[in-house]
């Protein structure tokens, strides 16, 4: 789906997706929809629906993003490094479709240290259903 022309994802997000997505932005702390979220479910990638988190690893960050101590899937997500904005830091990629995530950082909680700090409009949450 990496192929995919930026006309195909411009009909398919909204401006505001698209723009975190495929132009690398970033939404405004404590501002998206998942930074607080409870409940139960699997976070996908908005574009391309990619299965990327799991709500078993969402932690209270305090970053004001939805952050995840693991990914469902190492071969989900791409790291790639990042020299933007004066620093280095590492930005999460849907491995799918290329989308821009966020950014991982090695200030999380066990078992893995790692905190994906992840942008709610580049996220489709699915709540689990009750058994």
């Amino acid at each position: 789906m990496k192929d995919k022309p930026k006309e195909f994802w411009q009909d398919k997000l909204t401006p505001e997706q698209y723009h975190i997505a495929f132009e690398k932005g970033t939404e405004a702390p404590f501002s998206g929809e998942y930074y607080d979220n409870k409940e139960t479910g699997m976070y996908h990638c908005v574009a391309c629906g990619n299965e990327l988190f799991s709500s078993d690893t969402k932690y209270e960050s305090g970053s004001g993003w939805p952050s995840f101590y693991s990914a469902v899937d190492e071969g989900n997500i791409e790291l790639e490094e990042d020299r933007s904005l004066g620093m280095v830091r590492t930005e999460v990629k849907c491995s799918n479709c290329g989308a821009h995530l966020g950014h991982l950082f090695d200030d999380g909680p066990e078992p893995t240290g790692k905190r994906y700090c992840i942008n709610s409009l580049c996220l489709d949450f699915n709540k689990k259903e009750e058994d």
